[in-house]
Order: structure tokens, then C-alpha cells, then sequence
């Protein structure tokens, strides 16, 4: 059995002296103490040496890949014929084996017999000492670092990070300097600013003219459009503008210079930026373009980085600050970052722009993992996403137009729950308020409204469900013999002295105590009137006024047997509720449809009250007077 070991210096071939030793693996690191004991198992057959660092270099790079080397496929037809290898990467074994026919071996053995060489190695090779091999090992390994370092293909992606960088500083400069030349020669010639909007034709045609005198006679056609020059030509004639030195003109003129080799060389620029991302990022090239995919790269550090990165924080890469922000007050997160400059993303309308966001971003997380971990460089996936995000898009477009619409493709509109509707139904569950047109009606009170006031009040109590509408309320029947026809009569009526006043005294029931309460409000509410002078008139009016307190008093103290008499006399008393006035010239009230609001009284001359009786009361006195003498 032979054993390849790579030194810097070469590869060299062991052959093992006593193979029965391999199979005890746990013990053997105890002959490879010393160099005596370790020349008992193993002892150098070839030794192949480097002639420079670039071999030794190639060499160590193709044994990095597990591929043999030139010289080692050499070395091992010349050395190893019949035997079998034993080799340290069972990689490399198998392509020995596949291109030189050469057994090979990988096991633990084999791996304990390598780490004893490595410890022994500058006693078992002669010639090679201590000294020499460490500075061997270490440059080479600086060397095989740095190779590694330029040709890594997860290292490509630097170029493009410093182009974007590069890049976006050119046109921060470009626009400084653009900037700085309209505004210097616009002293000059003010209105060139307004004819030629782009900045680099500005400069050209600056450089190309120097003073505008000098418009006339020149040909700006290889610059400007037809129609722009001769309007160009027709305001350098009539220019407002001051004018201007030679050495002044010669400053702008290699201002214009910088401005126009800026331009040129971030053309050129862009240019190389494209053919580095269609090479390193093909698919992603396809979804963004070649500026949102190199910013995003640059963004995230690397290719790898970004590859490593999910979808919902590739859509909002680039707004970290708008999310945090977000968070920390609580608002909308942002719904896009760098993404948002994809065409993909210009392209759709402004609610369906966080949908589109959102796929596109998922679409580019799969495509970088694909450019950075594929071993193909084709665009196949990019230009499939891309046609399912446009199919997607058209998609999103085509629902609202139909919502719009509102045909039937489009879903149905969701409404808020309504708990005062049916289920399946339309209808409101309750039944739906309509006008009174009735409550509207005002007129005079008259003797028939209060016989149906008070016919409606009794079925009240008798427990009818009806709703009483009065329309006015009487505490006293107060009637005039003749309806006032203007001014003239009312005044007379004031001038006439008082009648007669005549009270009726009612007998009262035993009420509910509510009712009670109620009267004795309505009594505290009635106020005396001051006194004044009294005449003949007066003085009946107030002793029929104390006759009626007596009367009352005394028909309260006296039970009532019959409770149909009390009903009958409840209703009477409740006829009689006193109704006072602020203008004698309002004999009447009016109700506005809700009876148990009542207006509070207040008091008012006697003199200015006219009560009489009717052929009503007249009968209702008969009655009464029968139930009476029937009572007692």
C-alpha cells in the first residue's frame, strides 16, 4: 500500500512497511512518537518537487477542487503501478481512479497514518527541515488566499456595488455642475434656459456658440431639432442679457467641458453596469432592471446576502427607516422601498401598487437565490415571473374594472351587518315611522273636542288602547257670548263689568294617590291676584271663589259609594281644569299632539275672565244632582 501526501514543497509517496499495524486505528498514534518508531511503519518511496511557487500554486488550487494536477498524474502513472493508493479526499480518489485506473482508499486508518506523517515529516523526508517547511506553508497560502479572493464568483458582485455607488454620485454631480452653467450663462443669454430643457444640450450648444452674437452665422442642426434653432436664433437677437468677457466666456466654456465628459463617461458606466448584472444577475436583470437589481445587491452587502433574504424584506428593503418609524408609532408599515423604481411596480395603478410590490418582491427573492446558488447563467426564470406578474397585473386591473362596472364578474359588495334587518330578507324588522299629518291641525277649542277628550280619557280607565289626542285643554269653560270681530269689540269687553261667575261644584271619587298629587300641584300652581280697588263685581267673583273651596272640602269628605258615580264624577272634575292666559285677546289653546306635556299656568286678573254656562252643564247639573240624592 502506497500513501500520497502534498507538502508545499511536493507530493511525496509512502509505503507502508507493516499493514497488520493499520488495523488497530486506536493505537496507532503511539508509533508515530518518535521518528525511530514511525520509520518502522512507513518509508518514502518518490518525492515529486515544485519548481516555482506558480506550480505549487496550481497545484494546491486544483487539489482544493479535488482535481490531480499535470505533474501528479505524471508522478503516479510513474510511481503507482499494481498498487493500491491511499489518499486523504475520497473525491480526489475517485477521479484518480476514474482517469488513471489506480485503486485508491479513504477510511480511518488511512487518516490516523496521515496526521502521524504530518507530525513526522521533516524526520521521514530528508533534506526538508523545520525551518524551511514553515515559510513554504505560509506563503503558499497567502498566495492560494489571494487567488481565491480574485476569482471567488461570490466576490463579482464588489464591481457592482461600487458602479451603482459611482454611478448615483455622477448624476449628483452632473446635475451640480448643470445647474452651475445655466446659471452662469444665463447672465448672458437668459432665455436659452427656456428653449433647450436638457442639460447637456445646454452645454453643448453653450460650448459650440460662446456669445450669443455669434448665433447667426453658425449650424446648430448636428444639436438642436429645425424648429428649436430658429427660435433659438430669433431670441439671441432680441436677448435681454448683459454681456460677458472673453475670459469669462473661456471659464464657462470648460465648465460646459466637465459638464459634457461627466455625461459621456456616466454613459459609459451605465453600459458596463448592464453587461456586469446581465452576467452576475440575469434573472433578477429581467424582473427590476439593472439599476433597482443593483442597488438592491448593494443594499444588502452582497449576492449571497440578498439570496439569503425572504420576499417581504426584499419588497421593503430600502424604507427601514419608514418602518421603524412605524412601528414604533403605531401607524401603516411602508408597503415598498427600492422595489418601488421597478417598472413592474410604475406600470400599475396606485391601489394596486402594495399588491404588485408585494408579488414582484416574492418573484426577485426567488431569481436572486437562483443567480447566486444555480450553476446555469440563463434568464429563463426571470422572463417566466415576469410574464406571470404582468398576466397577474392585468388580472388585478380587469377585477376593479369590473367592480366599477359592476357586472358579474366582479364580486359582490360586501355591506356592513345591520341588525335591524331580516335575515334573507330586505325589510326592516321594525315597522317604518310615517308622518302625522294629523298632529299638525290647530284650530279653536270647542264643546265637542272636549266631550271627546273626556269620552277617550274614560276608555283609558276602563282599559281601552287608544291613543287621546285633545286638541285643547280647558281648566275652566270659558265662552264669549259673540266671536270677537276686531279690536273694538274685545276693548268693549274689557270695559263691561263681570256677569255673574258660577261654580259647579263636582263631586270628587276616591283617585289613585298619582292623580292626587297631581290636582294638589296644579292647585299650588295658581296664583292669587294682588289686591286692588274691588267693585260690586269683584266682590261676587271672590265669594263664589271661597264658596268653591267650602264645596269642595266638604263633597271630599263625603265617601262615594257607587264606583260608577266616581268615574262619572272623576271625568266632570277633569273637565274643569283651570286654563289661564297671558293675552286676553287668546280665548283658546291649541295641542300640539302630545298631551302629557303641560304648560305651566299663570295668573291673570279676574276681571279678565268671563265664565258661563251652557245647555251641556245644565244637563250634566240634572245628572249629577240624581246621583247625588241617590247616593245619600
Amino acid at each position: 500500500m502506497l500513501v500520497l501526501f502534498e507538502t508545499p514543497a511536493g507530493f511525496a509517496l509512502f509505503k507502508v512497511l507493516d499493514e497488520g499495524k493499520l488495523d488497530k486505528v486506536e493505537d496507532l498514534w503511539k508509533e508515530f512518537e518518535t521518528g525511530e518508531s514511525a520509520r518502522k511503519i512507513v518509508k518514502l518511496k518518490a518525492f515529486s518537487k515544485f519548481e516555482n511557487t506558480a506550480e505549487a500554486l496550481g497545484a494546491a488550487t486544483l487539489l482544493v477542487d479535488s482535481k490531480p494536477s499535470k505533474s501528479l498524474r505524471k508522478f503516479l502513472k510513474a510511481e503507482c503501478q499494481g498498487d493500491i493508493l491511499a489518499v486523504a479526499d475520497s473525491k480526489l480518489g475517485n477521479t484518480i481512479k476514474e482517469k488513471l485506473q489506480i485503486d485508491c482508499i479513504h477510511n480511518n486508518a488511512v487518516m490516523e497514518v496521515m496526521r502521524g506523517l504530518r507530525s513526522q515529516l521533516s524526520e521521514l523526508i530528508s533534506g526538508l527541515a523545520g525551518q524551511d517547511l514553515g515559510p513554504m506553508s505560509l506563503g503558499l497560502s497567502h498566495s492560494l488566499s489571494r487567488y481565491k479572493l480574485k476569482f471567488s464568483p461570490d466576490k463579482v458582485d464588489t464591481m457592482i456595488i461600487q458602479a451603482i455607488g459611482l454611478l448615483d454620485d455622477l448624476d449628483k454631480e452632473l446635475n451640480t455642475y448643470a445647474m452651475r452653467v445655466r446659471e452662469w450663462y444665463g447672465w448672458h443669454f437668459p432665455e436659452l434656459g427656456k428653449i433647450v430643457q436638457d442639460n447637456i444640450v445646454y452645454a453643448k450648444v453653450v460650448k459650440a456658440m460662446g456669445h450669443r452674437t455669434n448665433a447667426q452665422n453658425m449650424d446648430f442642426s448636428g444639436i438642436l431639432p429645425e424648429d428649436v434653432e430658429a427660435e433659438f436664433k430669433e431670441a439671441a437677437n432680441i436677448s435681454m442679457g448683459t454681456d460677458v468677457s472673453d475670459q469669462d466666456m473661456m471659464n464657462i466654456k470648460a465648465l460646459c467641458d466637465q459638464v459634457i465628459s461627466l455625461a459621456e463617461y456616466r454613459a459609459q458606466l451605465s453600459e458596463y453596469l448592464r453587461s456586469r448584472m446581465n452576467a452576475i444577475a440575469p434573472n433578477l436583470t429581467v424582473l427590476v432592471g439593472e439599476l433597482v437589481g443593483a442597488r438592491l445587491i448593494a443594499h444588502a452587502g452582497s449576492l449571497i446576502n440578498l439570496a439569503k433574504q425572504p420576499g417581504s424584506t426584499v419588497q421593503i428593503l430600502g424604507a427601514e427607516k419608514a418602518l421603524f418609524r412605524a412601528l414604533k408609532t403605531k401607524h401603516a408599515t411602508p408597503k415598498y422601498g427600492l422595489i418601488y423604481n421597478a417598472s413592474l411596480v410604475g406600470q400599475a395603478p396606485p391601489k394596486l401598487k402594495g399588491k404588485i410590490s408585494r408579488s414582484l418582491a416574492a418573484k426577485s427573492a426567488l431569481s436572486v437565490r437562483y443567480d447566486a446558488l444555480g450553476d446555469a447563467q440563463d434568464a429563463t426564470i426571470g422572463f417566466e415571473c415576469k410574464a406571470k406578474l404582468e398576466n397577474r397585473l392585468r388580472q388585478l386591473e380587469g377585477r376593479a374594472l369590473a367592480k366599477l362596472s359592476g357586472s358579474a364578474k366582479g364580486k359582490a359588495k360586501i355591506e356592513p351587518y345591520d341588525s335591524s334587518r331580516k335575515q334573507g330578507a330586505s325589510g326592516l324588522v321594525t315597522a317604518a315611522k310615517t308622518y302625522n299629518p294629523a298632529a299638525d291641525v290647530v284650530g279653536l277649542a270647542t264643546p265637542k273636542a272636549e266631550e271627546a277628550e273626556g269620552k277617550q280619557k274614560k276608555r283609558k280607565r276602563e282599559g281601552v288602547t287608544a291613543e287621546p289626542r285633545p286638541e285643547a285643554e280647558a281648566g275652566a269653560e270659558v265662552e264669549v257670548g259673540e266671536p270677537a270681530a276686531g279690536k273694538s269689540a274685545k276693548r268693549r269687553k274689557r270695559e263691561e263689568p263681570v256677569a255673574e261667575v258660577k261654580v259647579e261644584p263636582a263631586a270628587v271619587a276616591e283617585e289613585e294617590p298619582k292623580k292626587k298629587k297631581k290636582k294638589k300641584h296644579q292647585e299650588q300652581q295658581l296664583v292669587e291676584p294682588k289686591e286692588e280697588p274691588q267693585g260690586p263685581g269683584e266682590e261676587n267673583m271672590a265669594a263664589g271663589e271661597s264658596a268653591k273651596k267650602k264645596k269642595k272640602k266638604s263633597k271630599a269628605a263625603e265617601p262615594v259609594e257607587d264606583p260608577i258615580h266616581a268615574e262619572n264624577a272623576v271625568a266632570s272634575s277633569k273637565k274643569k281644569k283651570s286654563k289661564t292666559v297671558e293675552d286676553p285677546e287668546v280665548l283658546a289653546g291649541t295641542d300640539d299632539g302630545s298631551s302629557s306635556k303641560k304648560k305651566k299656568s299663570k295668573a291673570v286678573p279676574a276681571e279678565d275672565l268671563v265664565v258661563t254656562d251652557d245647555g251641556d252643564s245644565a244637563k250634566k247639573k240634572k245628572k249629577k244632582k240624581k246621583h247625588l240624592e241617590e247616593s245619600a
